[in-house]
């Protein structure tokens, strides 16, 4: 039988067990897929700790890359054989073979590899989802990107660039800060030593920029408020410093009448067209070069609690796999 990495409780990754595990012919409406990459996500992490909740025993895992074993009854435009790559839920990405819903998956161009597609796909939907419907990113806008180095941020702010916008990081090493910048950041930032928003409304005389994406949570937050012009938009998509604490939304009027949204992948690829569009603005800006999907990190995936240690260490920079 086939191994996948399975959960029984809650806590640090030693809670992460390599198990041998029953997958059986796909339901109809299913695909069986043989993984040949898996991706690494921070959301990783708040599934195994209890942060987002799972029933119990639970996989882990939501993205990965392989290859379409058998089908189940009614499913089209699938074939066996097929290359195909998916994000989102459920968990179980973190195993050897596994059934999912045929409608989650996207087949993945033959230009790009498993291993890419296995690392870009939560990230690069993300940042899609991100720039092209949660704030659409226009030529001539300067955005802030917290944790440029890290596998969202990178993909990000390349992808902005190619916009036309200016694009100013936060990272947290001199080493973060280089990768940054050699990926087109224009402006990194050290939130770790200095003020960011001093920093921001510096970089723009003054303004501030027309939107902040906040995937740090806790230790950002109030900054990254201060750092918005008038009007801005503040979209914290994650907690890797913990949730933000409860606050007044008349702050929001009284820092500029601001928006702020916490958005998920899992409600804009919740229709299938709408997942379908987000893949191939992805797939064409990867495919094109415009974005270039850093894999910086490769772990055997039943050794992934070293690569869980290292994540929430911050020892990662661009994106992370785990191959089964």
């Amino acid at each position: 039988m086939p191994f996948a990495i399975r959960i029984h409780r809650t806590g640090g990754p030693e809670t992460m067990c390599w198990e041998e595990l029953a997958v059986g012919d796909p339901a109809p409406g299913e695909a069986r897929i043989r993984h040949h990459a898996v991706g690494l996500n921070y959301i990783d992490i708040y599934h195994r700790t209890g942060l987002y909740p799972l029933p119990l025993p639970s996989g882990l895992g939501l993205e990965a890359a392989g290859v379409v074993e058998a089908l189940g009854a009614g499913v089209d435009g699938l074939r066996v054989g097929d290359r195909v790559a998916y994000a989102g839920g459920p968990v179980g990405a973190y195993s050897q073979v596994r059934r999912i819903a045929a409608d989650r998956l996207l087949k993945l161009p033959e230009a790009i590899a498993f291993e890419t597609g296995a690392a870009m796909m939560l990230q690069g939907l993300t940042a899609a989802y991100l720039l092209r419907r949660t704030y659409r990113v226009q030529a001539g806008d300067t955005v802030l990107i917290h944790a440029v180095a890290g596998g969202v941020g990178l993909i990000a702010c390349q992808w902005a660039k190619a916009l036309g916008a200016t694009v100013i990081g936060t990272a947290s090493t001199v080493a973060k800060a280089d990768v940054a910048r050699a990926h087109g950041c224009d402006h990194v930032i050290d939130y770790g030593r200095d003020n960011v928003a001093e920093r921001v409304r510096a970089l723009t005389g003054g303004e501030g920029v027309a939107v902040v994406y906040d995937g740090v949570g806790k230790d950002t937050f109030a900054g990254s408020l201060d750092s918005l012009r008038t009007c801005g938009m503040l979209v914290s998509f994650g907690n890797a410093s913990g949730p933000v604490p409860p606050f007044d939304p008349l702050l929001l009027s009284q820092k500029g009448s601001l928006f702020l949204t916490r958005p998920t992948l899992m409600h804009y690829t919740a229709k299938r067209a709408d997942l379908a569009a987000l893949g191939a603005d992805l797939f064409a800006v990867v495919a094109s070069g415009l974005v270039k999907v850093e894999i910086n990190q490769t772990y055997a995936l039943s050794e992934v609690a070293a690569a869980h240690r290292d994540l929430e260490a911050r020892k990662h920079t661009g994106s992370t796999i785990l191959l089964p």
